[in-house]
């Protein structure tokens, strides 16, 4: 009875292993293929709700939840809320040497794919003998962000708020005048148009 319940446990996370990693993958390669980028943004989203349901099989529930809400509560509602703000409409203009730009984003793209192949291959991928945290995870997770990683914590609350500043600045910029209306027009108002009274009306008022 043991043996068969652990067996349906490991099919139940090979199986949800699989579904997520697809849904991860099919929302990755959306998030770049989609042409409309709002359908871009709402697929990261998935992305990182897919990639929460993957900690929760690792038995890290307390960054799932830091997933939901920093990555999909604050990081994708302020992407979200940049496309909203700077949804300008230009016209396409071709650029010049195009295939530049795309066989050096292809080789960045190999190159990266290559060294994380690589870096699969040769990893011993042992079981650690090292006890888990347990309930301490919350703990020990809040020392290593306050002592190891104390420096990258604080630079992605810095990069956080250099990209809400630069959308505020990029949508305020809709509102500013193409020309520069000079300061004594901008000050005087209109003056309302006079009607012309008959002298003998006037009289009779």
């Amino acid at each position: 009875m043991t043996l068969a319940t652990l067996n349906l446990a490991e099919g139940v996370q090979l199986v949800s292993f699989g579904l997520l990693g697809l849904i991860m993958l099919v929302g990755a390669l959306g998030v770049v293929l989609l042409s409309n980028i709002v359908y871009s943004a709402f697929l990261l989203g998935l992305v990182f709700i897919s990639i929460s349901g993957l900690y929760i099989l690792l038995n890290a529930g307390f960054v799932a939840a830091a997933q939901v809400l920093v990555y999909v509560g604050a990081v994708n509602v302020l992407i979200l809320f940049g496309i909203m703000l700077v949804n300008k409409q230009e016209d396409f203009a071709t650029v010049k040497n195009a295939w530049v730009g795309k066989a050096a984003t292809g080789a960045v793209c190999a190159g990266l794919f290559g060294l994380l192949s690589t870096m699969v291959l040769s990893h011993p991928w042992t079981i650690s003998t090292v006890p888990a945290a347990g309930d301490r995870a919350i703990e020990v997770i809040g020392q290593h962000f306050f002592s190891d990683y104390l420096l990258p914590f604080e630079l992605a609350s810095v990069l956080l708020l250099i990209a809400l500043v630069g959308a505020i600045i990029l949508a305020r910029r809709e509102y500013l005048p193409d020309t520069a209306i000079p300061t004594e027009e901008a000050l005087t108002l209109p003056e309302k148009p006079r009607e012309l009274v008959a002298a003998g009306s006037r009289d009779s008022l």
